[in-house]
């Protein structure tokens, strides 16, 4: 590529014609990354386009190295950039014939900015510059058309004032406005000249009003001002605010195309439009679009100026609207033609941008658009089938995250809506039901039929069940890894937290918000994807999982290393996670078990027992409980993994609270209310997530550990009877620091062993393993690795204890250490390579140095993050465990990491 080189700024090489001075290179050139990061996502296509022969107007790039030197030199363009620009403009004027700024046969040109990502916010697009009372009045002359002239002139004036000048687009439209209504127009077919004339004259005195100063006559000051204006606008607000929502770098910059005109507006066989290669819906391989005639790119769009559908399909009920299709067959069939061949060399569904000039056409802009997350499934997996990418490319093209969408109902786009409220996206999917305050209401009311949206200020432990009763939860407080977040991922419930702006009144079961006043058994709609908080039902699409679906999913497993379990106590959802292609259980949380009206009378009895002799009597009750459990789930997960998590909350939360409760569970138990107020003061603790928790329990009561060990053991030997398949439960024990814990429970666990085999005749296989949570565990991880088969990393337990923040009250202020750019992202959401991802790797480095066939899972929250999971993947962890529904974003996630890594090799 040849480039022209003043002052380390360069003028792109990249060619936008065939023969044009500055050639484009290779035909895959423009896919290279250093390519595109010079001339951005616009300048790159075009460059593209021109080197397969598709009719490009001619042009030139301004690199992003001018916008990084305009930045660094505080808002300047370099030294310099003149002398480049006026080479650039002097070699369109040779092959055009036309003169900037000419008496004669005037070169008008476009300016359009783009980065090498898909960006808002940026400088919108500049038409016909190097317009002024001369050269108006010399394009008049030539086309012996000054309607078109005037018309080009006043869009032109309107685009510059807007974007350069800083002028409100809304006094162009009141000018506009103001004209039509005057003359009575109706349709941009009945503008005269005059009448242009007149907003012409009317728009230089706003600009006038508004700046003090004159519309630039000078073309060069022009097209300089609006080079300026484009890569100050990479600094703008919405710009900025697009990257840092986005986490795209500041540094990467923005390229501008300068091209010379072409015109929709020039005559009745003249249009602008777009046309899409496939339905971006639902990426099936029909195209589709718009067109208007006597019009300009981002045409100003009023309620005279509707478009107009591009093919017979497309068309408008009013059959008096007709199709370009129809109104320029052959037009038609060269644009259809150009963009089938166009998604061919791009690998992709893209809008194209086209102008149609005097019966000829141009092709302004290819771009891949934004898609519905169907859509892109569909495309990527539809393109590789047919050869023009490849399956890798295909599995890299899909966002995991949009998989999960693709699992879940979700709101109708074209549905009726009134929004009160926005919290956190906490586990996505839509679901609407009648507002129910508490868990029993809500196990009530669903008993009934009856939908119901779970809302309180925060949930605990105690609420799972009303959490698996509703359709789905909202609540005040909470981040995306709160307890309703993990708790509706694992059930597969729409859920938002962090509601803040919503005022929830428990005692009179009442919901405030935006000015609304909502009670219990009043309707609501929640959109666990955008956050969003709706009154009444708004209609849902259900979820469809497509031939593609399965597809991809077949692709990514034929790649990836990593092994991908699910997080679940119950048949159900193990069978549900199954078919989504979960290959074991990575965490079954016992305690969730112990919740259900039918146990939780004898769970308290237990706690609230005396002595040891009283906490075995009410263990012995829940023995068979627990030993179905695990029945039930070793038998749905026959020939899988199932690694079992020992009792880990604090005991308190299985206590009862309200007054009501307290007296009914007094009744139950058949003891004074008074001692579960004495209990429920004794077992208070300052900071219980850091107390009398996990395998610490087990220290100071060893019969809880004792009755769910017996249990697993007994229910191993059922379910190898029932399915004849082996079982090998691994058992896990959770909230260690120290080998002395190990060792202790160990051997507890091996002694019950040898009991059950003297009872039963076989003992059980299992295997033991240490939950990785606490920052001392991974620091000492050699010498817990030499007591156990497996370690698996408690994602949110130990970025909580690695960075001293409760999880449940982070939402409250992390998000602003991320818009202030203090953290990149929420560390519960997304592993902190740095501070976590430093103390996991000690962990997995000493782990096998202990133990050198040690399995090293994780099944925190991390396990279903596209990110997190590949930085498992490169330290070379075998599986990660996620909720159910995220069992085919970890396959893909999973299959991406696999794919990256084989590409570094």
């Amino acid at each position: 590529m040849k480039q022209a080189n003043t002052h380390k700024i360069k003028l792109s090489s990249a060619a936008l014609a065939p023969s044009c001075l500055f050639t484009c290179g290779d035909d895959e050139s423009w896919q290279d990354k250093q390519y595109i990061a010079n001339l951005g996502l616009k300048g790159a296509s075009l460059a593209k386009m021109t080197s397969l022969g598709h009719p490009v107007p001619i042009g030139f790039v301004l690199t992003t190295d001018f916008c990084r030197q305009f930045n660094a030199a505080g808002n300047k363009l370099p030294k310099g950039t003149e002398k480049l620009v006026k080479y650039g403009l002097a070699k369109l004027e040779q092959r055009l014939g036309r003169k900037f700024g000419g008496t004669e046969k005037p070169l008008a040109l476009s300016i359009r900015s783009g980065a090498p990502v898909h960006l808002a916010g940026l400088m919108p697009a500049i038409l016909n510059l190097g317009l002024n009372d001369e050269t108006c009045a010399a394009l008049a002359t030539e086309t012996g058309d000054a309607r078109f002239a005037l018309d080009c002139y006043r869009r032109f004036i309107e685009s510059y004032s807007i974007a350069v000048l800083n002028v409100g687009e809304d006094l162009f439209e009141e000018i506009f406005e103001e004209v039509r209504s005057e003359s009575d127009l109706n349709s941009i077919s009945e503008f005269e000249s005059n009448d242009y004339q007149v907003i012409i004259d009317r728009y230089k005195a706003c600009i006038i009003e508004e700046t003090g100063d004159d519309f630039p006559q000078d073309v060069f000051v022009q097209l300089m001002g609006g080079i300026s204006a484009a890569f100050e606008s990479w600094n703008g607000y919405r710009a900025k605010s697009q990257r840092r929502i986005n986490q795209i770098s500041d540094d990467i910059g923005l390229a501008l195309t300068v091209q010379g005109m072409v015109y929709g507006n020039r005559n009745k066989s003249s249009a602008t439009g777009i046309i899409q290669s496939r339905n971006p819906n639902t990426g099936e391989a029909r195209v589709s679009g718009s067109y208007l005639t006597y019009a300009q790119g981002p045409e100003f769009i009023g309620q005279y100026r509707a478009p107009k559908p591009l093919t017979n399909e497309d068309k408008a009920r009013d059959g008096r609207v007709a199709s370009l299709e129809e109104r320029m067959p052959d037009m038609f069939k060269q644009l259809v033609k150009t963009a089938c061949e166009l998604e061919k060399a791009f690998g992709d569904m893209l809008d194209i941008e086209f102008t149609i000039e005097d019966d000829k056409l141009f092709i302004l802009e290819a771009v891949r658009p934004k898609k519905t997350d169907q859509a892109e499934l569909m495309v990527a997996v539809d393109l590789a089938k047919s050869g023009i990418i490849s399956k890798q490319d295909a599995l890299m093209r899909v966002d995991p995250k949009s998989i999960e969408q693709l699992l879940h109902p979700s709101l109708d786009l074209e549905a009726k809506k009134t929004k009160i409220a926005r919290g956190l996206p906490a586990s996505p999917g839509a679901a609407s039901g009648e507002i129910v305050f508490n868990s029993e209401e809500a196990e009530e009311r669903s008993a009934l039929g009856k939908d119901v949206i779970l809302v309180k200020i925060e949930t605990s432990p105690e609420d799972v069940y009303g959490i698996h009763a509703a359709q789905g939860i909202l609540t005040v407080r909470g981040g995306s890894t709160s307890h309703a977040a993990v708790a509706a991922r694992i059930m597969a419930r729409p859920c938002v937290t962090g509601a803040s702006s919503v005022k929830v009144d428990t005692e009179n079961e009442t919901l405030y918000a935006s000015g609304h006043t909502l009670k219990k058994g009043d309707m609501i709609t929640i959109d666990g994807t955008s956050g969003e908080i709706y009154t009444g039902k708004v209609a849902t699409i259900e979820a469809n999982f497509s031939s593609e679906f399965y597809t991809l999913m077949q692709w990514a497993d034929e790649v990836r290393q990593l092994k991908i379990r699910v997080n679940t106590e119950t048949p159900e959802l193990a069978l549900k996670a199954q078919k989504m292609g979960a290959e074991g259980i990575g965490l079954c949380r016992t305690e969730h078990m112990f919740f259900e009206k039918g146990r939780i009378v004898s769970m308290r009895e237990m706690i609230l027992a005396e002595d040891e002799v009283g906490r075995k009597r009410a263990l012995d009750k829940l023995l068979p409980m627990q030993r179905k459990d695990f029945v039930d789930l070793f038998t749905a997960m026959s020939g899988y993994p199932v690694t079992i998590r020992l009792l880990d909350p604090p005991l308190h939360e299985f206590l009862p609270k309200s007054d009501q409760d307290i007296m009914e569970t007094a009744n139950a138990i058949g003891i004074d209310h008074k001692a579960i107020l004495r209990r429920l003061e004794s077992y208070a603790e300052t900071n219980p997530m850091l107390g009398h928790r996990g395998c610490r329990l087990a220290i100071t009561h060893p019969e809880i550990y004792d009755m769910q060990v017996q249990a697993i053991f007994e229910a191993t030997i059922l379910a190898e009877q029932a399915t004849g398949d082996p079982t090998m439960p691994e058992i896990m024990i959770p909230f260690v620091s120290t080998k002395a814990e190990l060792v202790f429970l160990k051997q507890r666990i091996e002694d019950i062993a040898d009991n059950v085999a003297n009872i039963h005749g076989a003992r059980p296989a299992f295997k033991f393993g240490t939950m990785i949570e606490l920052p001392r565990a991974a620091l000492r991880a050699e010498e817990l690795a030499e007591l156990s088969d497996f370690f698996s990393f408690g994602s949110n337990d130990l970025t909580q204890t690695t960075y001293g923040i409760s999880r449940d009250d982070s939402a409250r202020f992390l998000n602003s250490y991320a818009r202030r750019g203090i953290i990149p992202h929420d560390p519960f959401v997304s592993i902190d390579k740095d501070g976590v991802g430093e103390l996991v790797k000690i962990a997995v480095e000493r782990g096998k140095r202990g133990n050198s066939n040690l399995t090293i899972g994780v099944c925190g929250e991390h396990g279903g993050d596209p990110y997190s999971i590949h930085f498992y993947g490169d330290l070379g962890l075998n599986y990660v465990s996620c909720a159910p529904f995220r069992v085919p974003v970890a396959r893909l996630a999973a299959a991406q990491n696999a794919i990256h890594s084989q590409n570094e090799i």
